[in-house]
């Protein structure tokens, strides 16, 4: 099921609108317009549960303390694994969530969306839901506005406001690198296939925010990428590539692994291989999560491996 990220790129004051109490005693609420609706919230909800890891990911970084998050079927990233623990319930795996647990533990509000979109209705029924997507066609204004929606909802504008300020500085501080470095792809190992990502498709912030110059012209990629061979990649010979390995991203062992499957006579002979710039990205932090700190330790992983690159003799 798929559902167009319409709604949520409206201004702040459209998606978001503080109600004050309907009489007096009661709680004032939050409307929030988000991905699949509108919903409204408690202000300051405090006993929440987080489905979305990409929404995870953001509210970790404004220090907001879910009750609740998926732990079945997966591991969560470094920067989130203290998620795998046995300080928040289990709230079933990303795709399916554990429906009786949930009811239970009677949550104020959850935040789904991710890959449990399908899941809305069900959630729905058992405390207000919203899904905090972020949108991969318009990645920067869609992460801002989710951040800063989370600051409101949760009273945490003000960290809502230093993590962004902190994101886009390493921006502004990457871009001249990159715009000196030359072309580069964006690849992900699946199975022992190859699929490449373009600007404005799920993994395109190395070409939209970071403005790396694509190797290869392709057709907008599906959520997996446009398939590719190594010969495509010998043919563009990029400077750099960057590789996502999504067995190890979801712990399978099965299979080749993405080093594995790049190390042929043709990928060996691009100027990325031949230079040693290949960037292998922390694949479970991206692939798994995708949010805020997921793109900011990315960023410090590239600017790092760019510099190195700078004070190699030609």
């Amino acid at each position: 099921m798929r559902f167009p990220f319409l709604s949520i790129l409206l201004p702040l004051a459209w998606v978001l609108t503080v109600l004050p109490p309907a009489s007096a005693g009661e709680a004032p609420t939050v409307r929030v317009a988000h991905l699949q609706g509108t919903t409204t919230l408690p202000q300051h909800p405090q006993r929440v549960v987080i489905l979305n890891p990409s929404t995870l990911d953001i509210a970790d970084a404004l220090g907001i303390t879910p009750a609740g998050v998926p732990q079945a079927g997966f591991t969560y990233p470094a920067h989130l694994a203290k998620y795998n623990g046995q300080g928040y319930f289990n709230a079933g795996t990303l795709f399916e969530p554990a429906y009786e647990a949930l009811s239970a533990a009677a949550p104020e509000a959850i935040f789904a969306g991710g890959r449990a979109l399908a899941a809305y209705n069900k959630l729905s029924g058992i405390a207000p839901t919203v899904s905090l997507d972020i949108d991969p066609h318009d990645f920067m204004q869609s992460l801002t506005q989710r951040t800063t929606q989370l600051g409101e909802i949760f009273g945490k504008q003000a960290q809502a406001t230093a993590v962004l300020t902190a994101f886009n500085a390493q921006i502004a501080d990457l871009r001249p690198l990159a715009a000196r470095s030359g072309s580069a792809m964006m690849l992900m190992v699946n199975g022992g296939k190859l699929s490449a990502y373009t600007p404005h498709s799920r993994f395109g912030f190395v070409f939209d925010v970071l403005q790396f110059k694509p190797a290869l012209s392709l057709p907008n990629a599906s959520k997996h990428g446009n398939a590719i061979s190594p010969e495509l990649i010998m043919q563009a010979n990029p400077d750099w590539l960057f590789v996502l390995d999504r067995d190890s991203a979801i712990g399978s062992k099965e299979g080749l692994s993405a080093r594995q499957v790049l190390d042929n006579p043709l990928v060996r002979r691009t100027t990325a291989w031949k230079k040693q710039q290949i960037i292998w990205l922390d694949s479970a932090s991206l692939y798994i999560a995708g949010g805020i700190q997921s793109y900011s330790l990315m960023m410090s992983q590239i600017k790092q491996q760019l510099l190195a690159a700078r004070e190699q003799p030609e």
